[in-house]
């Protein structure tokens, strides 16, 4: 009885302490599936507070599974965009749980400028979950097409949480 008490305690304590943004110094890292049109991959991203409700990232994303077209396989060009990015971490301004946070910004990219909106809840003080929304604001080629098309649109990543 005494280690089924014991061990709910720990367990209790440690998502008492979770937090999904801590502020200056805090540092995110995800790992997740990236889904868009006529493709699905990885996307991997890590984000730096430098401020109470501010931070800055980097966005790495590869696509595995998609559409040939005309008969033709994409490039490595072609399946990979590489982004940094600026957050506003809101979730305390929204009075939400410690556990949660919102984060909407820009970004930069290889392909394009864009803004995003996500959502990070962590389960332990080292292990959540997020899933995030992005879309092009300017492309830098207005007229997209074939494998131009791919990072270069909406697209929704769903993963892990951790702080490292």
């Amino acid at each position: 009885m005494k280690k089924i008490i014991t061990l709910t305690a720990i367990v209790f304590m440690s998502l008492a302490n979770a937090q999904a943004y801590k502020g200056k110094g805090d540092i995110k890292g995800q790992v997740g599936v990236n889904a868009q049109d006529h493709g699905t991959g990885i996307n991997t991203s890590v984000d730096f507070g430098i401020g109470e409700n501010m931070s800055y990232g980097f966005v790495a994303s590869y696509l595995l599974s998609v559409d040939e077209i005309a008969g033709i396989k994409p490039k490595f060009e072609d399946r990979a965009d590489f982004k940094v990015r600026f957050n506003a971490n809101i979730g305390n301004v929204f009075g939400l749980d410690k556990k949660m946070d919102i984060y909407p910004g820009l970004s930069l990219g290889t392909r394009n400028f864009g803004g995003h909106v996500g959502f990070r809840y962590f389960f332990t003080s080292g292990f959540g979950i997020y899933a995030e929304g992005g879309a092009p604001i300017a492309k830098y080629d207005t007229n997209t097409q074939g494998f131009e098309h791919y990072n270069n649109q909406f697209v929704f990543n769903i993963g892990a949480s951790f702080n490292l």
